[in-house]
């Protein structure tokens, strides 16, 4: 069922179908697309907890068994806010969040608030009970991509079996485009029947940061952008915010298929300790705005000098006269690195 909210004053509506995941925002006649959202964020990204058992060195949140998890009380209170603000949707995460142990609570509850909840898992910790709970709560469910790829490939393959709408999140560096220009000449087998690969663009962040793979070194861009956008592809495709500057600068791909950085605009993340951000990867390189008895998430939206910083950035003229730069806007305001249009 379509879900639509007009904010009159604003002068746009936006629209959102909870079943498939369709997501517009229409500018009432005459008007303009709307640079923020006053009265809150459309998507929050949760971090319910830093728990995670795989120890992967490129974790930008570096998590290990010792993370904790958020108290289910606390999480209820972000969901109960995030309702209230006409929130959509939400994207948790960690750590590894299926293996925070309220998991199934965390999921019914959500649902039973109206906002639709969504998750990123490694693949493990997924019993029968989490994964009749997602089948019937959950928008989608992102499969992360590690090499060599088995365990990817049974738990895509298990999420499908139930039934379950499944992304597959591939880091996109420097060395690991080889692999996503094989996957999408050729797609491997365990990806058939996915929704869509999405490519998310390194980050230098984490326990080791190999500036060697940034993307903006690898001499393949042309060719993976124009693979990754052909309309013959394979594989439906779809690219984190931190791609757009190279999808926009390398392709023809029409601007109003692909967004840019919605962080302190239309989204903001949540970290397990109830420190609030823009986005998640600032969580590791800022102390944040805590999250308290006194100072809701509203608050913190409208109120933040972080929020704000944001969202002058990508208003600003940072990147002069490129043509793009109405589409980009500016690229990320974290990490210069991660710009690959060739313009910086």
């Amino acid at each position: 069922m379509l879900k639509a909210i007009h904010y009159k004053s604003l002068g746009y509506t936006s629209f959102f179908n909870p079943d498939t995941g369709f997501f517009a925002r229409i500018p009432d006649k005459g008007g303009k697309d709307p640079f923020w959202s006053p009265h809150g964020p459309e998507l929050m990204d949760i971090s319910i907890t830093n728990w995670c058992d795989k120890d992967c060195s490129f974790c930008y949140k570096s998590s290990t068994r010792r993370g904790e998890h958020m108290a289910l009380d606390d999480y209820k209170g972000v969901i109960d806010q995030a309702a209230d603000m006409g929130t959509f949707q939400v994207a948790l995460g960690g750590g590894n969040p299926n293996q925070h142990p309220d998991f199934v609570e965390i999921l019914e509850y959500t649902a039973s608030k109206g906002v639709v909840p969504n998750y990123t898992t490694n693949g493990r910790g997924l019993s029968d009970e989490i994964l009749d709970t997602t089948r019937k709560h959950c928008g989608a469910v992102a499969i992360s991509a590690y090499p060599p790829y088995d365990e990817t490939a049974k738990t895509t393959k298990k999420l499908i079996h139930n039934g379950i709408k499944t992304n597959v999140h591939f880091i996109l560096d420097a060395v690991s485009i080889d692999t996503a220009i094989d996957w999408l000449n050729e797609p491997p087998e365990f990806l058939r029947g996915i929704n869509a690969i999405v490519f998310l663009n390194y980050k230098p962040s984490g326990r080791k940061v190999f500036e060697k793979n940034l993307l903006r070194h690898s001499t393949r861009l042309e060719e993976f952008f124009r693979l990754a956008t052909s309309p013959q592809r394979k594989l439906k495709v779809g690219f984190d915010a931190c791609c757009v500057s190279g999808v926009f600068a390398r392709t023809n791909t029409n601007t109003s298929m692909v967004d840019a950085c919605d962080a302190g605009r239309f989204s903001m993340y949540v970290s397990e300790d109830l420190k609030v951000y823009p986005c998640s990867f600032q969580s590791v390189l800022v102390e944040g705005d805590q999250l308290d008895n006194e100072t809701t998430l509203l608050d913190i939206w409208i109120k933040s000098r972080n929020m704000g910083a944001f969202r002058s950035y990508f208003s600003s003229d940072r990147c002069g006269a490129c043509s793009h730069c109405p589409a980009c806007m500016n690229g990320c305001p974290l990490f210069d690195e991660l710009v690959v249009c060739g313009n910086r």
